[in-house]
């Protein structure tokens, strides 16, 4: 019997020189040149070989024209779908698309029009409020409430209201939660659906994160009930499951035909038909062969959460942890150091040297919050609250 592969996440990668985002651009974005990034969201691991393995092979080849998929790529992603999170796609349903953030931008424009409310839910991902603003939507946030028991929870009465209030036709979820790490439970997203059903909304679902649940199960939104199905657009990618954001591939499925149209219209009013050629032969290739290297990489990450929590309960203890359900990005809870923001980003960057995402990215009820990505070696973890630590004791 062939032996798996047991694959090193401690091993510490230089990515410094690879024009990457994260490492080569800290003076260009203001930062001290020899701080730690822990801030956007991809992984400083190797991904699986059996994908490098893949972009060999077709890198050899040595010719890069236009390339479409045919149906071994579906079949993959589908495959995927199914094992992982029960969800049985159609073929006719897929719309390919150069990333998430791209599909959301072009489904504001393809469902609403300029001046209509767009229902988002903060503290979330950025970017939906700047798809909505870019396109001269208006932002209505359903604020999310952080109750006694450290989760977030949506206050539904309040999405109902805003949505009859400013006559809203479409809703972005963000599902698993980014940066909350929630795994919003089956009946939560059941009465979500059945307000946007009673008030005909439209929801675009980034479910981008679905392959990171450590708590309870992702459950795809509109694998909820036909009704659902009918009226969601579902975002998903490899990009954060095998750290191929660089890429540019994503997966959305539209089962509602007359959606689609609208979508598939915007994206040729912007001229996009084909995908970066080694993105489909990695999504392809991850779905197919990464399984065993994310199950190992999922227990890696559970480690770096563990060590999250009781470094912060035992040295750091007025920093408070937002115990995540999902994703690799930990949401922190500083206020109780009392310190302001301009005060709390000192002492980030300046005294303890890491690069995290402010709060009030995410929206003004995030206000005294940081997000961390803790997909790293753990001696990187180690360093980082470290260095925080040290900070903290100067207050």
């Amino acid at each position: 019997m062939m032996l798996k592969k047991k694959y090193d996440f401690d091993q510490v990668i230089n990515r410094k020189n690879t024009n990457s985002l994260k490492y080569d651009f800290v003076l260009e974005r203001g930062k001290p040149e020899d701080i730690l990034p822990m801030w956007i969201a991809d992984m400083d691991f190797m991904i699986p070989d059996e994908i490098v393995d893949a972009l060999h092979e077709r890198v050899n080849q040595g010719i890069f024209g236009y390339t479409e998929t045919k149906d071994r790529y579906f079949e993959a992603v589908r495959y995927w779908l199914k094992k992982r999170h029960g969800w049985i796609v159609e073929k006719d349903w897929l719309v390919k698309s150069p990333g998430v953030v791209f599909a959301l931008a072009m489904g504001v424009r393809a469902f609403t029009e300029p001046g209509d409310g767009v229902l988002i839910q903060q503290p979330v991902y950025q970017v939906f409020d700047k798809v909505v603003r870019e396109n001269d939507r208006v932002v209505i946030d359903n604020t999310l409430v952080l109750l006694e028991d450290g989760k977030y929870h949506m206050d539904l009465e309040d999405f109902e209201r805003k949505a009859v209030q400013h006559h809203v036709k479409l809703f972005l979820l963000c599902n698993p939660h980014n940066p909350g790490g929630i795994v919003w439970s089956h009946e939560e997203l059941e009465k979500l659906g059945d307000i946007c059903i009673r008030r005909d909304i439209i929801i675009i679902s980034d479910e981008i994160h679905e392959d990171f649940v450590y708590n309870g199960k992702h459950q795809v939104f509109a694998n909820l009930n036909d009704g659902l199905k009918e009226r969601t657009v579902t975002c998903t990618a490899p990009s954060k499951t095998f750290n191929l954001a660089g890429l540019q591939t994503s997966n959305i499925f539209i089962p509602n035909s007359s959606l689609r149209e609208k979508f598939c219209k915007q994206m040729r009013a912007v001229g996009y038909d084909h995908l970066n050629t080694l993105g489909l032969v990695a999504c392809e290739a991850g779905y197919r062969y990464g399984e065993d290297w994310l199950e190992q990489l999922l227990e890696y990450l559970k480690g770096n959460i563990s060590y999250v929590r009781e470094y912060l309960e035992k040295k750091i203890s007025r920093i408070k942890l937002i115990e995540p359900d999902a994703t690799y990005l930990l949401w922190l809870d500083f206020r109780e150091l009392g310190i302001s923001e301009e005060e709390r980003i000192d002492l980030l960057e300046n005294k303890a040297g890491i690069w995290l995402n402010s709060g009030l990215k995410f929206g003004k009820s995030a206000e005294g919050f940081e997000r961390i990505n803790i997909a790293c070696p753990r001696s990187v973890l180690k360093e980082a609250l470290s260095r925080l630590e040290r900070a903290v004791n100067t207050l």
